[in-house]
This record gives C-alpha cells, structure tokens and sequence, in this order.
C-alpha cells in the first residue's frame, strides 16, 4: 500500500486543463490503459486533446507522482493512477496478467524510504512466465 505521507496532496500540485482532464479520465477508467485507449476515451467524452497531448500529460503526471505505468510483454505502456503498489504474474505466450494480492517487498520500501534520500512514489514487481493453460499446451505439442 501507499504511504500517503510520501506524497504532495493533489491541491499542492498545479495542472493544466488537460492534464486535469487525462488524471480525471484515468480514475474513471478504474483500470490500466494504453495512452491510445485513454485518447479514445476522452475524445468520446467531447475532451479535445491530441495524442501527443495525452502522451506528454501521462509523462508529466508520473514524474509527480500521480500516474504509474507497467510496460506490456508487447512493449505497450499501460498506465493508472496511482492507488497502490503492482504486483504480477505475467504469461509469456498469451500476455495475461494476474495480479498478486499481496506485496513481497513491503518491508525493503519501508528500509529505503527511512535510509535512502529518495521519495518513492510507487514501486512494480512482475514475474515473467508461462501460465498453466499455455504450459499444458506446450506439453501436448
């Protein structure tokens, strides 16, 4: 879980319009997007952004800490707003992606953040292998 401690609140830090408009989209969605979906979304929602927009809000929006992005097996960015740590189980053959229920590397966040000059947003841990419906179809093969 997050330390909100660790971060500004949200009335502290300045945003555009758009960039509002991308974070309030974001929370909406209640899910991890691509910049492209995320475009569509907000078009549909009469927003008048480009893509290169919402690409540089999204950037923006990580570096202070109000939006995390895990890169795909496909190399596409999905981001989110930030709620809480990620953790994964992602299959190499088919992509999908199961999220762990618990965090590993809560106590060595908490060690960092005490001994470390560095503020830590958020963190991802993600394992990389094969699912057991694409391993039982290697094996028949």
């Amino acid at each position: 879980m997050l330390d909100d401690s660790c971060h500004l609140p949200l009335s502290t830090i300045r945003l555009t319009t758009k960039q509002k408009a991308v974070l309030t989209q974001l929370e909406r969605l209640q899910e991890a997007v691509s910049a492209q979906q995320l475009y569509t979304e907000l078009r549909q929602h009469g927003e008048s952004l480009g893509l290169a927009t919402v690409y540089r809000a999204l950037e923006l929006l990580k570096l202070r800490g109000l939006v995390q992005s895990r890169t795909t097996t496909d190399g596409e960015a999905l981001y989110s707003p930030i709620q809480q740590d990620q953790h994964y189980l992602t299959c190499l053959q088919c992509g999908s992606s199961v999220p762990l229920g618990f965090c590993p590397l809560q106590e060595m966040e908490n060690q960092l953040r005490r001994s470390q000059a560095f503020t830590i947003y958020y963190h991802t841990l993600e394992f990389f292998g094969v699912c057991k419906p694409c391993g039982q179809k290697v094996e028949k093969v």
